[in-house]
């Protein structure tokens, strides 16, 4: 069995369509040429995002004093924000002011990632760096303004670029490192680890299924391929369920790091 796979990742190469970083990158398919112009991944996150309003919309004009299961769902998820997310790290009385934004941060990203394993789709929305530096880049913004409310502009700057009690020479070398943090590194964590993850479980999945497809349509040997064929059917299906997952994990940890680096931005108690 080993040795028909290693023939199978060789045979594979000719045969069959392995998926690579160029899917995530399809031609355009309405208003081309224009600064309008739409590709899949863009109409996949104009889709997700008029399901989840509508979703959300209708669950809220229907809701009761006495919620049903759906309810209960939307609810639970809405008070696990709130409260293992935001509250945990903030506390009630800071973290009241972030909870619709760190609700909307997790929410999208995470029907955003389950548009990978959705078919039609097959493509998470947040599989390019675009969207997830547009979330970096709200988050940025938030704990700049939290900084200039909280303790203002200038004296959060000296706090953060000059750490009290450090001897002065190692300002040459940490004052730099504070700038980046700010300004590239928090963003950036954020950004790379999730379109990274969610590309890495598109390609996993997407290879596992076209070395299924092939072993079972296109290979010669039948009575090899279709077991061969049929254990790369079932990782694929495997892969599948992790990746349902990640697209929490993924949605999980970004929130309550965009949770943190705001809360970082106050001054210690």
């Amino acid at each position: 069995m080993v040795g028909s796979l290693g023939a199978g990742l060789l045979l594979a190469d000719e045969g069959a369509h392995l998926p690579s970083v160029n899917d995530f990158l399809p031609p355009e398919i309405l208003f081309q040429g224009t600064p309008f112009a739409i590709n899949r991944i863009i109409l996949i996150r104009i889709v997700a995002t008029i399901v989840l309003l509508v979703v959300l919309g209708v669950t809220a004009k229907r809701a009761k004093l006495i919620p049903g299961r759906w309810q209960g769902v939307v609810e639970y998820g809405l008070d696990f924000v709130r409260d293992k997310v935001v509250y945990d790290v903030m506390g009630e009385v800071r973290g009241k002011r972030y909870v619709p934004m760190i609700t909307t941060i997790f929410f999208t990203i995470f029907i955003f990632n389950l548009c990978g394993i959705i078919p039609g789709m097959n493509m998470a929305a947040t599989a390019t760096v675009v969207m997830p530096l547009v979330f970096a880049i709200w988050t940025m913004v938030q704990y700049w303004i939290a900084a200039a409310r909280s303790q203002g502009l200038g004296h959060y700057l000296r706090h953060e670029l000059f750490t009290p009690g450090v001897p002065w020479p190692v300002y040459i070398l940490l004052t730099p490192i504070n700038i980046l943090e700010l300004l590239v590194i928090r963003p950036a964590s954020l950004t790379i680890r999730l379109f990274a993850n969610m590309i890495s479980g598109h390609l996993m999945v997407a290879t596992c299924l076209a070395f299924a497809q092939y072993w079972i349509v296109d290979a010669a040997n039948k009575l090899q391929g279709i077991p061969v064929g049929a254990m790369w059917f079932v990782s694929g299906l495997a892969m599948t369920c992790f990746e349902a997952f990640v697209a929490f994990l993924q949605a999980y940890v970004f929130a309550i790091l965009s949770t943190v680096y705001i809360n970082l931005s106050f001054p210690e108690e």
